[in-house]
Order: C-alpha cells, then sequence, then structure tokens
C-alpha cells in the first residue's frame, strides 16, 4: 500500500532539492557509479542502437557522468535537472543540460526516441508520481523505451537520515509490486531487475538504516496515443 507523506514532507519542495544538490554540487564531489549501474548503461545503449534510436533524454542528470557516455557512445544528449550547479558542472562536459523540472518538461509531444533516469523519480511523492510518468510518456516518442532506477522499500515516504541539512531529502520508497503496479499503468514494463548494492552504509541513501536494493526497469511507451 502506498502511503501517505508523514510530517514535513508536505513542505519538501522542488527549490529545497535543488538547494540540497547544488551545496553537493560546490563541493566538486562526484559518486562513482556501481559496476551493475554501469552495466545496465551498457544494456542501454546497446538497445537504443539496435533500434536505430540516436537521441535521449535524461531526467536528473547529476554532473552528467551518465550523459558523456551516450554522447562517447555516439548517442544524442538532451539532459535536465532541478540543480544549477549540476547543470553547470554537466555543461562543463560539453554536454546539452538545462535547469528545468520532471513535472513541467520544456519539450514538444513526442520529441524523444528514449528517456533515461536514474536515482530522480525516488524524489517523486505517490501523489504526483502518476503526473510525472504522464509528462515523461508525453514527451516520449510511441513505443520508446524509458529507463527508470529507483531504491527500494517498503511503500514509505521519510526524509534521509543521513543529510546533514535542514530539511533533509524526500525519498518515496517503494516495493517491486508498487513500481511494477505505478509504472505499469503508463506502458508495458519489458525489463525489471534488482540488485543490492554494498551493505550498511554503502548500500545507498539512509547510512545503513534503511534495508533496500536497487531497482531499474525499463518501461516501453504504448505505440500510439489511443493505446
Amino acid at each position: 500500500m502506498e502511503t501517505a507523506a508523514g510530517d514535513g514532507v508536505e513542505e519538501h519542495s522542488e527549490q529545497r532539492l535543488a538547494d540540497f544538490y547544488n551545496r553537493r554540487a560546490a563541493s566538486g564531489t562526484e559518486h562513482p557509479l556501481s559496476p551493475r549501474r554501469v552495466e545496465q548503461r551498457e544494456r542501454f545503449i546497446t538497445l537504443l542502437k539496435s533500434e536505430g534510436r540516436h537521441s535521449v533524454l535524461e531526467i536528473g542528470s547529476g554532473t552528467g557522468q551518465d550523459g558523456l557516455k551516450f554522447v562517447q557512445a555516439g548517442i544524442r544528449y538532451t539532459g535536465v535537472d532541478l540543480s544549477e550547479g549540476h547543470v553547470r558542472l554537466a555543461r562543463t562536459k560539453g554536454l546539452d543540460v538545462s535547469v528545468a523540472s520532471a513535472r513541467r518538461l520544456p519539450f514538444p509531444d513526442a520529441s524523444f526516441p528514449a528517456i533515461w533516469s536514474m536515482s530522480t523519480l525516488l524524489h517523486i511523492p505517490a501523489s504526483d508520481i502518476d503526473t510525472v510518468l504522464r509528462e515523461l510518456v508525453r514527451v516520449a516518442a510511441p513505443g520508446a523505451p524509458i529507463a527508470v532506477g529507483l531504491w527500494s522499500g517498503e511503500d514509505e515516504e521519510v526524509l534521509n537520515p543521513e543529510d546533514d541539512v535542514d530539511p533533509p531529502r524526500f525519498f518515496s520508497r517503494r516495493s517491486d509490486e508498487t513500481v511494477r503496479r505505478v509504472f505499469g499503468r503508463h506502458g508495458a514494463i519489458e525489463d525489471f531487475v534488482t540488485w543490492p548494492e554494498g551493505q550498511g552504509p554503502e548500500s545507498g541513501p539512509g547510512a545503513g538504516n534503511w534495508t533496500q536494493h536497487y531497482q531499474l526497469l525499463i518501461l516501453r511507451t504504448p505505440a500510439s496515443p489511443d493505446m
């Protein structure tokens, strides 16, 4: 069951999330990706090439680690991020990135043949997730693959206990069953894989306070708007 946001969660805003990542960008620290995340990115690139898809939109570009790899693979890349600091760093890599919200993407309908979004939609509460997914489907071409990575949970909405700033980041931590159900309302789930990433504080957000694994799915948008 998807729970309602807890006390204080309602006050969390995109600007506060942007402020957190602006501070992280200012520190100059880039967090390396795990081997499994790299492997899944390479699988997605292979999928795009096999289907003749030559461009991709990333939701939550971060500092451009994935974006650079798409470009190096010969795929035209566009990225959006809430954090101006992230956008500046990604642009130093020569990437086409702008500040924008996944709730209001500044692109026409069916603009992109593929979408990539890692560890970003977990900041979207249950009350908004369908709105955001409809927006992703809107800017994706019919039949496009949308790859999404998330951290799992027990269908709870919480603030990250490891963040030493106020307010800490908001996470909507969904079970595998809930992810399949929610995303399945917007297309066909073509692939769904999970894996652990380390133990304790190395296992992801929460500094070891949460039991979780990483979830990666590929959602295939409907072949036509009428489907």
